[in-house]
């Protein structure tokens, strides 16, 4: 009908100056006069009525509302929950909840948008208006309303909501991305950020493939998200057209699929390998740094699409930082090799072989990263037999670390090749640091061993001590005092490294370290210095080492380097030995009485030896200085377990002075002569006897079982113990 036919009237007519489009109409039965009633009024306008008696439970739909739903009359039994079949969980949940909020609120009325989904499976947004009617007691029986089809009223605003969600996603994926990758050091740190849970989601993709080109071909060093593992035929090919990532290598174009039957239409090869890849789009990206091409990025989606401009820059944009990645970890990883390279060849090459003991050695550096550091070991035989060993640290994580590390390390095993006792190594190792032009210093300690005696002579240089831990598994950190680290010690002129002697028992095993194997990022490395001691356990010196370096520095993932060195000294022939604690004592160490107490404290409590403790520290404090004070020479104390019922400790303090021991009586003012008298109290048993070039006094303690509460027995005279030939022991 045109303007000229239609009929006049007054009043506004929409139609008036318009030419409206001619269309047909979908209820051709409607007449133009006839009567229209309310229900058919709404369905007309996508809308209906709903009437819910919440007594029965029972709510009543009218065919427009029906309609709304994409239900057939014969689909709907009058049970709310039939309407599950359009209404998807989530949706359900959100409309529940809108009802619950209202009903606990007392409104009237309550009004929410939602989804339904319609016969065909699309989805199209809808709204409802429900009034609540209650009884006489304020109780909801009954809500009456309508539902009506609103995809229409907010496509505009879904559109622009959807746009603006798409941006932020957008900048959240290069946020991810970008922040990632930045701390990607090395091409495997770039794989593992790009092959871990999140490493797909954070490129927009459900899976993903990255492959590199190496002389001429191409090969996929990590995916992600695919089904099952990638076979040979898509991960190593030429640089040809067959496969999609090593046609975009040579064409430097990309290339964006919507779906999988059109991906295989292009790359006929990848046919028998379509039940792993997702049905969905896919893009294959060129990674692109300094105008080379490096390798290719394969995003692939389960849902089909077809990519609009603005993902595909966004898809673009994210190659590029990936291409930039890979470049600056490539040129990581050719430093690293350098630099690892470089210190590989200061270290030995292998250890030797030890008469009387067996050597371990592990070395590992920085796990992060290019880092390198510093640390070193070595084992120098000496003149006479013995063994030099040697754990440092120079400072610093860089080359420059360990070119000072090798200087260093061979001017410190020329020291120790000439036979110079511990403290003139190190003193002349720091000497030689110091005047190296070089800001850097260095900690290091240095062990002479003499394995047919167990002697062991220890100078420290701002290092960790060694671990002694004898057949028992008894542990003990001996106290050894050191000095400042090589380097400092000269320049601030304290140059000076006691030296202390140990013993190492047969069966016992020594531990050297850096601190790379206890201190780990934000803890207090007595932390680690525990769980060292508690790692050690009796095993294989192969398999100790393997333990200690998978459970303390590999699995932590340590970014400092590590050296370890394990001295094993072998049992002699003969009967198993005994828990012995041996300790030398310098006729000049006003310290080392006290040292001596604090590592017989350890020593007997490890040896659980209950009460007994306090009368050994004692006797071995009279003994002690007693051999300081009345000879020319220093001390050597053994502390050793016997074993027999009841267990017995024995306390020997040797030296070397011929003069035999004199008792003497004290008045009571003297201020010296009880010692021996205090050995003679506490001890069950005790006495002296020669030793070659001096003498040794020794005592005897019962230990008593766990439990006993019995006081020592007084046995000072016990039969069977031998005193010195024409008095009682005394000075």
């Amino acid at each position: 009908m045109t303007g000229q036919h239609r009929p006049r009237r007054d009043g506004y007519d929409p139609r008036t100056g318009r030419d409206p489009r001619r269309a047909t109409e979908d209820t051709p039965a409607m007449y133009r006069h006839e009567p229209v009633g309310l229900h058919t009024r709404l369905s007309l306008n996508r809308m209906g009525t709903f009437d819910w008696d919440l007594d029965s439970g029972r709510m009543i739909l009218d065919s427009g509302a029906l309609a709304v739903f994409d239900l057939r009359a014969d689909e709907y039994d009058g049970r709310p929950q039939s309407l599950s079949a359009r209404v998807p969980a989530d949706e359900g949940r959100r409309m529940d909840a809108a009802l619950a909020q209202a009903l606990q609120d007392g409104s009237s009325s309550y009004g929410v948008y939602f989804r339904v989904r319609c016969r065909g499976g699309a989805l199209r947004w809808t709204h409802t208006q429900g009034r609540i009617l209650h009884d006489g007691s304020g109780l909801p029986y009954r809500i009456i309303g309508i539902v009506r089809e609103a995809t229409g009223e907010l496509a505009d605003s879904a559109l622009l909501r959807s746009r603006q969600q798409e941006r932020q996603r957008q900048t959240v994926m290069v946020q991810h991305a970008t922040a990632a990758l930045a701390r990607a050091l090395s091409v495997e740190d770039v794989t593992r950020v790009l092959a871990d849970t999140e490493g797909a989601q954070r490129f927009g993709a459900d899976a993903l493939l990255l492959g590199l080109v190496t002389e001429g071909r191409f090969e996929v060093i990590t995916t992600a998200g695919l089904a099952g593992e990638v076979p040979e035929g898509m991960t190593h090919s030429w640089v040809d057209d067959t496969l999609p990532l090593s046609h975009v290598v040579r064409s430097r174009r990309p290339t964006f699929l919507s779906t999988r039957g059109e991906l295989i239409a292009r790359y006929p090869r990848l046919r028998r390998y379509a039940e792993m890849l997702p049905a969905g789009s896919s893009a294959f990206l060129p990674l692109v740094a300094q105008d080379t091409v490096i390798g290719s990025l394969g995003l692939f989606n389960a849902e089909p699409s077809v990519q609009s401009a603005e993902a595909r820059n966004l898809a673009l944009a994210l190659a590029g930082v990936v291409a930039q990645s890979l470049q600056r970890a490539t040129l990581f990883d050719q430093e690293r090799e350098f630099a690892t390279q470089l210190q590989a060849t200061m270290l030995p090459r292998g250890v030797p072989s030890i008469t009387g003991g067996e050597l371990i050695v592990r070395y590992h550096p920085a796990s992060v990263g290019r880092d390198i550091g510093g640390d070193w070991y070595d084992v120098i035989p000496l003149p006479q037999g013995q063994t030099g060993l040697v754990v440092g640290d120079v400072q610093g994580h860089d080359t420059h670390a360990a070119a000072v590390m090798g200087q260093l390390r061979i001017a410190l095993r020329a020291y120790a090749s000439e036979g110079h006792t511990p403290e003139t190594v190190l003193v002349r190792a720091s000497r030689f640091l110091a005047e190296l032009e070089t800001e850097r210093f260095a900690t290091c300690t240095y062990i002479q061993a003499d394995l047919e005696s167990g002697a062991l002579h220890v100078a420290r240089a701002g290092h960790l001590g060694p671990l002694i831990s004898d057949s028992s598994r008894h542990i003990d950190w001996p106290e050894i005092p050191g000095g400042l680290p090589l380097g400092l010690a000269t320049v601030f002129g304290h140059d000076h490294f006691p030296e202390t002697q140990l013993f190492l028992e047969p069966g016992s095993t020594l531990l050297l370290c850096t601190d790379g194997l206890v201190e780990q990022p934000g803890q207090d490395i007595s932390a680690g210095i525990d769980a060292l001691s508690e790692a050690v356990r009796p095993a294989e010196l192969e398999t100790l080492a393997d333990q200690l370096s998978d459970q303390l520095w590999a699995e932590p993932g340590s970014e400092d380097d590590m050296a370890l060195l394990l001295l094993h000294r072998l049992p002699g022939p003969g009967p198993a030995t005994t828990p012995r604690l041996r300790l030398h004592i310098h006729q000049a160490d006003p310290a080392g009485t006290a040292q001596v107490r604090s590592a017989l404290r350890r020593t007997l409590d490890q040896w659980r030896a209950g009460a007994v403790t306090h009368d050994v520290e004692v006797a071995a404090t009279e003994l002690i200085v007693n051999a300081l004070t009345h000879t020319e020479s220093g001390a050597l104390v053994c502390v050793e377990l016997l074993p027999g019922t009841p267990r017995r400790i024995r306390l020997e303090v040797e030296d070397r002075s011929s003069q035999w021991p004199r008792r003497r009586s004290p008045g009571e003012t003297a201020t010296s002569g009880r010692g021996l008298m205090l050995v003679e109290a506490l001890a069950d048993r005790w006495g002296a006897e020669p030793r070659g070039s001096g003498k040794a006094l020794w005592c005897e303690f019962d230990v008593p079982d766990a439990g006993d509460g019995a006081e020592k027995r007084d046995t000072a005279d016990a039969p069977g113990a031998p005193h010195a030939p024409g008095s009682e022991p005394g000075r």
